[in-house]
């Protein structure tokens, strides 16, 4: 028996069937899920994909976060459910208060589209433990609110408890404070970062390797094992 990976549709969300491929193709049961639907549908964990949801109005993820099913979803990533925010999903993560920070206009005010290295900083999360701390890895980047800001504090803090989750390498894209791509909860169940890994699962497209199928076999077999 295998475990149901949920995946979240906003209005304006492009990448939903992505995930839900990443998902099947890492051994997991793909399940959809509608933002006006506060059933989960019995899921094990849930991804909140990239896009644009409702256009980015008033902030990215500011309206997505007040949808029905993101009630659900805030009570259970509290209780201890598996929850991954790529790109926008990050973004309405940290509207929802489930993690700190914000997420602002890239600082060159321009959309950005390339292939991203990255480090993986926690390789203890529900998300990430089939990395390992200091891996390199290359996934797709694409977004225009993707510089990651908090104050000082806030990122002492996430530094001191090894809360950082991925760093950029060779090139900052948006500005991001401390080179921050991603960061978890204190719990390791919620992870968000702005890169897609959904994008690197298969050698045929995205960056033409797997590095982003990880992300889907961490959970799959932490649920499993569970």
């Amino acid at each position: 028996m295998t475990a149901r990976i949920g995946v979240v549709t906003f209005p304006g969300t492009l990448d939903d069937q992505d995930a839900l491929r990443a998902a099947r193709l890492a051994g997991a049961e793909p399940v959809s899920l509608w933002h006006r639907d506060k059933d989960l549908k019995q899921v094990d964990a849930v991804v909140l994909a990239g896009g644009f949801s409702y256009g980015d109005y008033l902030r990215a993820g500011a309206i997505s976060r007040f949808s029905p099913v993101m009630e659900t979803i805030i009570e259970q990533a509290k209780a201890g459910m598996p929850v991954l925010g790529i790109c926008n999903g990050f973004q309405i993560l940290t509207e929802a208060h489930l993690l700190p920070g914000a997420m602002l206009r890239n600082n060159h005010l321009h959309f950005i589209c390339r292939d991203q290295k990255l480090r993986v900083e926690n390789a203890e999360t529900a998300w990430t433990s089939d990395y390992s701390a200091g891996q390199e890895i290359e996934v797709p980047l694409k977004n225009m609110d993707g510089r990651y800001v908090a104050d000082e504090r806030t990122l002492d803090e996430l530094e001191a408890e090894g809360r950082v989750a991925f760093r950029y390498l060779d090139v900052n894209p948006n500005g991001s404070l401390r080179d921050i791509a991603g960061i978890t909860n204190a719990a390791g169940n919620v992870v968000g970062l702005m890169p897609h890994p959904e994008h690197a699962v298969e050698p045929l497209i995205g960056t033409g390797k797997t590095d982003g199928l990880g992300f889907f076999t961490s959970i799959l077999k932490k649920l499993v094992n569970a």
